[in-house]
């Protein structure tokens, strides 16, 4: 990951002192400061989180069940179709 060359923002947490010495212990195996060290491993955190909120992962039953609703979708409810009638008023209304 590409190191920040710019930084403009602080970021303060308190931490125990067993956690402060992992952290220390492993920035120092990678041979970064702290800060860098917690740094990228906050940035790579938020990352994962925000790749795993954006996939969707379906069994493989689940996922045959998906293509086969798009491929072959069911006929609308009659709640669908009130909505959709509904949709189509509100629609007209605001043009």
């Amino acid at each position: 990951m590409a190191r920040e060359q710019n930084r403009t923002s602080r970021l303060e947490a308190r931490i125990s002192p067993d956690g402060l010495a992992a952290v220390k212990r492993a920035a120092e195996i990678q041979g970064r400061s702290v800060s860098d060290f917690v740094v990228a491993a906050a940035q790579d955190a938020a990352h994962r989180t925000i790749e795993e909120a954006h996939i969707i992962r379906l069994s493989l039953e689940d996922q045959r069940v998906f293509a086969e609703a798009i491929i072959d979708p069911p006929e609308p409810t009659p709640a669908l179709r009130r909505s959709l009638r509904r949709h189509r008023e509100l629609i007209t209304k605001t043009r």
